[in-house]
């Protein structure tokens, strides 16, 4: 697949970039090089392969969700202006 400038300059426009007339011609080598891997990425059989989350099928070693801390909200509440219920009043930035 080849492309010409029609081609990179609705790209660009569809990814709102701004491209030089004069760097056109190079954009359009990349493109087309990067759409001639893909091409050959397409072509592999891949029949009876799973698909994989990561390359290395690593997975996440997940800890228990258990409360760590005490909690200390009087105590920072303590020395804040100002609260009620629990929750810090802050004034007012937006009319």
């Amino acid at each position: 697949m080849s492309l010409d400038k029609t081609d990179v300059e609705k790209i660009a426009y569809l990814a709102r970039l701004a491209i030089d007339d004069n760097d056109i011609p190079d954009y359009a080598r990349d493109l087309t090089t990067i759409f001639g891997l893909v091409e050959q990425l397409s072509s592999v059989d891949t029949t009876g392969i799973s698909p994989m989350a990561h390359p290395l099928d690593a997975v996440q070693r997940l800890r228990p969700d258990e409360v760590t801390e005490t909690d200390q909200r009087e105590q920072f509440q303590a020395i804040a202006p100002k609260t009620e219920t629990g929750v810090y009043l802050v004034p007012q930035v937006i009319e």
